[in-house]
């Protein structure tokens, strides 16, 4: 078998490797192997496609490591539909029981309920949605 075809099979390996793990440490020497099988197919001795793969690994995961690990610290993307609701505060427009009530929420008048069925919420009570079920607000204080 020729030596390109091996450093190709590593680079799938590593690739496949980095799929399953996600930790964003395979994919660099991936990367290395693949440059490794460039060079070994172009004619360089095997200790030029070794060297090629060490140089190459090390650089790439010197470079693209910290760039991975800061995306990974972000903060989660923006929330969107209700999802940005839950959260907020509202402030209640009728009595809200276990029976439902209504709250202004974001502008918008919505059904609600509390959180916990023992609670009662009177009109004017500023309330903080907790989720979202459907178009009704479960509340809390």
């Amino acid at each position: 078998m020729d030596e390109w075809v091996i450093w190709l099979i590593v680079a799938v390996v590593f690739g496949i490797g980095e799929i399953a793990t996600l930790g964003f440490f395979l994919a660099p020497f991936a990367g290395g192997a693949l440059v490794a099988a460039v060079v070994s197919g172009a004619g360089a001795p095997t200790a030029a496609a070794l060297i090629a793969f060490l140089v190459v690994s090390v650089v790439l995961l010197a470079a693209l490591r910290p760039v991975a690990l800061r995306h990974r610290k972000q903060a989660p993307s923006l929330r969107t539909g209700t999802a940005a609701l839950v959260g907020r505060h509202a402030t209640v427009l009728e009595r809200v029981a276990e029976d439902e009530g209504s709250v202004r929420l974001d502008g918008e008048v919505w059904t609600a309920r509390p959180y916990d069925e023992d609670q009662v919420f009177e009109a004017g009570t500023r309330v903080q949605v907790l989720e979202i079920r459907g178009a009704t607000a479960l509340v809390a204080e």
